[in-house]
């Protein structure tokens, strides 16, 4: 059920195209589960579900217009249940969690943004299942063990670009110049 603070007058919650269920800010238990009613928001582009308990992904069916999805900081393990949304999604932000592989992303094909900071992303193999997805311009892979040791000797910016060219932003940087032509010549 859509919370007080997503309510706007005269607005039936179908028709919502901002839905912010956090309820840790207004002092509400947290979301453990996603149940079948937020298959009710057919108009919702951006649902926010961030700093909950939510260990899964799953009942999205009817959330036919949704572009962004926000479950950071939840207990997820893995990409799951998100076919529902493969088409439409662009945005999928899953920074703190708990997240080791990125297995089940290939289907989203329209993603451009992936916010996956502070996971357990620990193997080349899973960002490489990023290169199917050609839309991706923006990722954040700040805080994952690969992440940290590439960044050690220097390397995780251009072995990134080298697998995901067309990147335009990594973890909150722009993509230089320089850094691109490495990528290519290296």
């Amino acid at each position: 059920e859509a919370s007080d603070d997503n309510k706007q007058p005269g607005v039936p919650t179908a028709e919502l195209e901002e839905v912010r269920l956090c309820p840790i800010s207004l002092q509400q238990p947290v979301i453990t589960k996603l149940d079948a009613s937020l298959g009710q928001l057919k108009k919702c582009k951006q649902l926010r579900l961030s700093t909950n308990s939510i260990d899964k992904i799953n009942n999205l069916s009817g959330l036919d217009s949704l572009e962004i999805l926000s479950m950071g900081r939840n207990m997820l393990k893995k990409i799951e249940g998100l076919e529902p949304v493969a088409e439409t999604l662009q945005q999928l932000w899953l920074s703190y969690n708990k997240i080791a592989s990125l297995a089940g992303i290939e289907k989203l094909q329209n993603l451009q943004v992936l916010f996956m900071s502070n996971n357990m992303i620990d193997k080349w193999a899973e960002i490489e299942r990023l290169t199917s997805l050609t839309k991706l311009r923006d990722v954040n892979f700040f805080g994952n063990p690969i992440q940290q040791k590439a960044a050690e000797d220097g390397s995780w910016r251009i072995e990134l670009l080298k697998r995901l060219p067309n990147l335009k932003n990594i973890d909150g940087q722009m993509v230089e110049d320089d850094e691109r032509e490495q990528a290519r010549c290296g």
